[in-house]
């Protein structure tokens, strides 16, 4: 690496190479690496060192904000050369997203985006920078992706190894923005979703995305595809639900739920109070699990509930939730998520490059 300047990776090169099983197995180990092993009284080798995000105001202006998200991620594996299921070597990831917030872009003529996301991946026995990734996407995924895990661990498994293949579920999508829109894809491509049911404050919006599904999923489809007037309409028959807006109230109330039981709740909200999308009388009724205790302490100040387990213990011991067990993912995101995606979809790249 002497002297070599870092490649860099646009938002169409990552794209092209972005699939479920790759993201979804870089989370997972993510996930499995963040909880400490004596913890799980086994003997994996994976650890994550990750300091809290760092926030850093740009200028006087509000509204402008650069947030830094550092991870190292030791001695942990990916599949092999970029192939989903194929494990490889273990290997470290040392990388750190930087994501810059600017409000105003939204009122510039013509508008820019607010957000802009990129991951610095570097050489973890040199310290040089190895390559800058544009990270808006790579975000975007791995945020759905925490989900459909937390799915499979704490909705499917409760009723067998094999459930998440077999078992056929109704999904409700609260809030239709660009998480909703790759939420409600997401589950149609990985479960098997009988009712898909879409609920937007502006109907609008959940309309266009689900004329947008039905082009994608084709008419062989057995997803039948619903638009709701209410956030109690969409959940009412729903097994698995997942909600993300940025609403300061709560959407999702305990009589909302099927049955008040045997439900999982997927929360990826972007509020300033991460949990205040769903009342407090389901988090006093539900196991409530978080990807990482650290973040949970820093950001889920004053949550009206007891947190049950990270995410990773329950991947790794198997601790599922009960039946009839209403489970919350709380989800905030991590770096170590971010640091292995970037890390898959670099060795993806750069398989992909080996064979054309």
């Amino acid at each position: 690496m002497s002297g070599c300047s870092p490649v860099y990776y646009n938002a169409e090169t990552v794209r092209r190479v972005l699939t479920w099983p790759l993201v979804n197995e870089a989370v997972e180990s993510a996930l499995k690496a963040v909880v400490k092993s004596q913890d799980l009284g086994t003997t994996s080798s994976s650890y994550v060192i990750q300091p809290k995000r760092s926030f850093t105001a740009c200028g006087k202006e509000p509204g402008k904000i650069l947030l830094t998200m550092p991870a190292f991620v030791g001695d942990y594996s990916l599949a092999s050369k970029g192939s989903p299921g194929e494990v490889g070597d273990t290997r470290s990831t040392l990388a750190c997203k930087v994501v810059t917030s600017f409000k105003p872009n939204s009122q510039r003529d013509p508008p820019l985006p607010c957000i802009h996301a990129h991951v610095l991946l570097f050489d973890n026995h040199t310290g040089q920078l190895s390559a800058i990734m544009e990270g808006t996407d790579l975000t975007t995924w791995r945020t759905v992706s925490a989900s459909l895990v937390a799915t499979k661990y704490l909705y499917f498994r409760r009723f067998g190894s094999q459930a998440e293949t077999e078992r056929k579920i109704n999904v409700a999508i609260v809030g239709c923005g660009v998480q909703g829109q790759l939420h409600a894809s997401a589950f149609c491509a990985n479960f098997r979703v009988m009712q898909l049911s879409l609920y937007n404050r502006t109907e609008a919006k959940a309309q266009k995305l689900k004329e947008q599904l039905q082009r994608e999923l084709g008419t062989e489809c057995e997803t039948q595809i619903i638009v709701c007037r209410s956030a109690k309409e969409a959940c009412q028959d729903a097994d698995v639900i997942c909600v993300a807006t940025y609403s300061k109230e709560p959407l999702v109330h305990l009589e909302h739920l099927k049955g008040k039981q045997s439900v999982h709740i997927n929360t990826v909200g972007a509020g300033e109070v991460h949990f205040s999308e769903l009342s407090p009388d389901i988090y006093h009724q539900a196991k409530i699990y978080v990807d990482c205790y650290a973040n949970a302490e820093a950001e889920l100040v004053g949550l009206p509930g007891t947190i049950t387990a990270e995410l990773g213990a329950i991947i790794v011991n198997g601790n599922y939730p009960g039946k009839s067990d209403i489970s919350i993912f709380q989800s905030l995101g991590m770096a170590s998520e971010d640091a292995c995606v970037a890390q898959a979809v670099q060795e993806a790249i750069l398989s992909s490059a080996e064979h054309s």
